[in-house]
């Protein structure tokens, strides 16, 4: 796998692409998942836990998980890279440009996810890289869930 320094700017650049690259595994989103979710956070709409309510009343047709668990999975759901970052000390979660719940994840169906590199950029603490992570309901053209992230690459200490 082709290796690029951190904070080689030029060569990183090479790997922005308009096209998303391969799909990463496929997880299934259980009702047991969203239901333990929604303990965690405390968000116990029905839509999400009452089977049979949700099956009655709801215009997706049963429950669906909640939008940030679908985030959640984002490290779980990634693809092997196409290259590897290497060279820095540690990356950090810098925040998002965009975060878009599209489609409903249904309980019981499984979630893929791919992504791709939209920008890199030198900051003064390190370098800075934008990825797109677009997430499916496996089998849907249409995503459930479009994610553009922000990591911040710092050097070593």
């Amino acid at each position: 796998m082709e290796q690029i320094r951190f904070d080689d700017i030029e060569k990183l650049r090479t790997k922005v692409s308009e096209e998303f690259g391969p799909w990463g595994c496929e997880i299934e989103v259980t009702q047991d998942m969203i239901n333990k979710f929604a303990d965690l956070t405390g968000d116990r709409q029905w839509i999400h836990i009452d089977v049979e309510r949700a099956k009655r009343e709801s215009p997706f047709g049963g429950p669906i998980a909640h939008g940030f668990l679908t985030l959640s999975l984002l490290p779980a759901l990634r693809a092997e890279p196409t290259f590897q970052m290497v060279g820095y000390g540690n990356a950090t979660n810098y925040g998002a440009e965009k975060l878009r719940f599209i489609s409903p994840v249904p309980a019981g169906k499984k979630i893929h996810a791919r992504s791709r590199l939209v920008g890199v950029e030198a900051k003064p603490k390190g370098t800075q890289t934008t990825t797109e992570i677009a997430v499916h309901v496996v089998g849907d053209d249409r995503p459930a869930l479009l994610y553009t992230m922000l990591l911040l690459y710092h050097p070593k200490r």
